[in-house]
């Protein structure tokens, strides 16, 4: 994980909306985004960026305010929830139906601001949109290749979500609202500042968990629980933690958990760091906290001490009914499976029975492979797992040229050194050609390395 992170802190939830104005008041130029959106292929809409209040907080707001003919009215709010115990704020929510511009449902996007209106029917025809068409949006809009690899990105996450819900083909999925103008803008609008800002080249980005709300809220098929079908589907595949809070309503828009999805290199904070910028993004509904994003660009305190930190998980067991083979061969399964490392160790359990303690440490990505393969090789019935701090050096393997061949070795640095260990497989095989004794052909490598 990069030492300098955008680290988004969402507590009352996120949406498109709320993240664009966050990244504008982190410092996103806005120049470059108007000048982005101007081209973008598509009629029927301006953008407005202002100042708010919220609990005595001054916010930056983000709008995509659109035309008659374009309108989705995405602030009825009794007919979103089915009663009056909401109160206006505008805050997206992202539900197919046919009385909002909400551009996020379990067909799409979160549907942003707009304009009040009195609950009334809507006429408007709907952008329905295919993944391709959007995708063609996408290239035609002048921006830079990051910034619509990124959007394409989220769009991508998007579309794998809507797929698993409807059990159809990413290919044959159809956006509903997120095809409309105001969701394409939004997400847009998120990348185009995620890259201004520097992401992901020279910034990282931290979500410890997605805050969300209890309740139910009316789609174009119903009432549907929250969180939303899209919204789980994305947390289920990228591994972002929900956190559901007792607030009633929708926090997380399937926009911002798409987002969220797209741009997390991690999950968890380091011990310490500094803060160098906040950019606080408002949301448009009230419940009972102000709504908002906080996004803050923080470096940690150990970025200057010459190493790399990150965070592993730590799977351990103990089995006192199997065999040394046995315990060979999962050691194998586990390596050939992406384990960082692996090891087993004698020790005696309860009555003194001779057992192994296995321990495997992994990528969280990777911590369900590794349990599957220990409970299948082995008879153990219960695994511990735990997230730890690490602490390592930076390393790269180099090539030198010894009078045996060339050779493998690994380089690792610290603050004032530098050390070349020889490869195992490049010495043995070097030693097999050659005849000679492991040992010696070892040396001759690490001199030439040195």
């Amino acid at each position: 994980m990069s030492d300098r992170n955008l680290y988004l802190e969402c507590e009352t939830g996120i949406s498109g909306d709320m993240m664009v104005a966050a990244l504008i008041d982190l410092g996103a130029d806005r120049q470059v985004l108007e000048k982005v959106l101007a081209g973008l292929p598509a009629d029927g809409f301006s953008i407005k960026i202002s100042r708010v209040k919220k609990a005595g907080l001054e916010l930056c707001d983000f709008d995509v305010i659109l035309d008659r003919d374009h309108e989705n009215h995405d602030h009825d709010i009794a007919y979103l929830y089915g009663d009056h115990g909401h109160h206006k704020e505008g805050h997206d929510h992202g539900h197919c139906h046919e009385h909002s511009r909400n551009r996020e449902c379990e067909h799409g996007l979160d549907h942003q601001h707009g304009q009040d209106h009195e609950p009334h029917e809507h006429h408007h025809t709907h952008a329905h949109r295919g993944l391709p068409e959007i995708m063609e949006i996408l290239d035609k809009t002048p921006m830079t290749e990051g910034a619509r690899g990124l959007a394409k990105k989220i769009f991508d996450v998007i579309a794998d979500a809507e797929a698993k819900a409807h059990g159809v083909p990413r290919e044959e999925v159809h956006f509903h609202e997120v095809g409309a103008v105001d969701s394409i803008v939004d997400i847009t609008a998120v990348a185009v500042c995620l890259d201004n800002l520097g992401y992901p080249d020279r910034l990282g980005c931290i979500v410890r968990e997605l805050c969300e709300g209890t309740g139910s809220i009316r789609c174009q098929h119903g009432m549907l629980p929250v969180p939303v079908p899209a919204v789980v589907n994305i947390a289920a595949a990228s591994g972002l933690k929900l956190r559901i809070t007792d607030m009633r309503g929708e926090l997380v828009t399937p926009t911002g958990a798409a987002v969220a999805a797209a741009i997390k290199t991690g999950d968890w904070l380091p011990g310490a760091f500094c803060v160098e910028k906040v950019g606080l993004g408002a949301g448009k509904r009230a419940y009972e906290r102000p709504s908002f994003l906080r996004a803050m660009i923080i470096d940690s305190d150990e970025a200057d001490d010459g190493y790399l930190h990150d965070e592993v998980t730590v799977l351990e067991t103990n089995i006192d009914d199997t065999t040394g083979e046995a315990m060979g061969y999962t050691l194998e399964k586990l390596l050939l499976a992406g384990a960082r490392d692996a090891f087993f160790q004698p020790i005696y359990m309860k009555k003194n029975r001779p057992a192994f303690l296995l321990q495997v440490i992994c990528d969280r990505e990777k911590q369900d492979v590794m349990e599957d393969i220990i409970f299948r090789e082995t008879t153990t019935i219960g695994i511990r797992r735990r997230r730890l701090e690490r602490t390592f050096l930076p390393r790269e393997v180099v090539t030198v040229t010894t009078e045996l061949g060339e050779a493998r070795l690994k380089e690792v640095k610290g603050k004032d050194f530098c050390r070349r260990i020889p490869e195992y497989g490049s010495v043995a095989e070097l030693a097999e050609k050659s005849g000679r004794p492991f040992g010696e052909v070892y040396e001759i490598v690490r001199g030439a390395g040195n």
